[in-house]
């Protein structure tokens, strides 16, 4: 039998994507920092290595330039000329010095005199550029590093939910356990039900969204997930499967979606 296409992946992940809404790339480039995180690992250590490798580049060059206008390149360096920095003579020498003075190793061999203004002005645009571009790249790579997702692999659902009877009540149940050691603080429990519907007014919804109750009121959502426990929903007058006969559920097209949200205890992350 070919396998339907799930709205929801048995890993979490959305099989929905968005096409033809009209500036979609600005919204995305708008929010860039949202945007940079989201992206998958490769391309942020990608993304990480380029701005790094091309801001040196950049701004080693721009110290080669001020050497090379001043004519610090051919000139000895000693008490009878002053030049913009010390001990400079070509564009490795400049590279040194640029990573040096950014990384604040200070070997004390290259140094910048008093005697240019311009260096001085490039000093400060150096060090103001390297604090932005380290705070925003290091926070985005921390930020990526501490997400819970991972902590999804070790949440286990049980592969099939199953509809039985539980204290003479008629139930679809199914179970969610935890692997590690560490609580899921304030642990919640939703279901969705998605499913095409046609309203009174004859208008078609095709991926209609209906809760499915799981102890609400009682509280039984509120999950203290310490050992395997039993969802159960119960298949009342209120219970969209109602109606339903279990030749007609195999039959019908639908999906449920289950939300556990929760804390993550060791990081305090949601």
């Amino acid at each position: 039998r070919r396998e339907r296409q799930r709205f929801v992946d048995k890993n979490g992940r959305c099989n929905v994507q968005h096409g033809n809404l009209g500036g979609e790339s600005s919204r995305y480039l708008s929010d860039f920092f949202t945007t940079l995180v989201d992206l998958k690992w490769r391309w942020n250590l990608l993304i990480f290595l380029l701005t790094y490798t091309v801001a040196w580049l950049v701004m080693a060059s721009m110290w080669w330039g001020i050497a090379y206008l001043r004519g610090d390149l051919h000139q000895a360096h000693g008490d009878t000329y002053s030049p913009c920095v010390a001990n400079v003579y070509n564009f490795p020498s400049a590279f040194l010095f640029f990573v040096e003075t950014e990384a604040t190793i200070g070997y004390g061999h290259r140094y910048i005199t008093e005697r240019c203004p311009e260096g001085i002005v490039l000093f400060l645009f150096q060090s103001l550029l390297g604090s932005v571009v380290d705070a925003f790249l290091i926070g985005c790579m921390f930020i990526k590093m501490s997400q819970p997702k991972k902590r999804a692999e070790t949440l286990m659902f049980s592969r099939a939910a199953v509809i039985s009877q539980r204290d003479a009540k008629l139930c679809l149940m199914f179970r969610v356990g935890n692997l590690r050691n560490s609580h899921m603080v304030s642990a919640q429990i939703r279901c969705k039900l998605i499913k095409s519907r046609q309203t009174p007014e004859r208008e078609f919804l095709p991926l209609d969204q209906c809760e499915l109750d799981v102890g609400f009121g009682t509280g039984a959502d509120q999950l203290f997930l310490v050992s395997p426990l039993t969802i159960c929903h119960e298949i009342n007058s209120e219970s969209p499967f109602f109606c339903l006969s279990q030749r007609s559920l195999r039959s019908e097209q639908f999906e449920i979606v289950v939300i556990l949200e929760g804390i993550v205890e060791t990081t305090g992350k949601t």
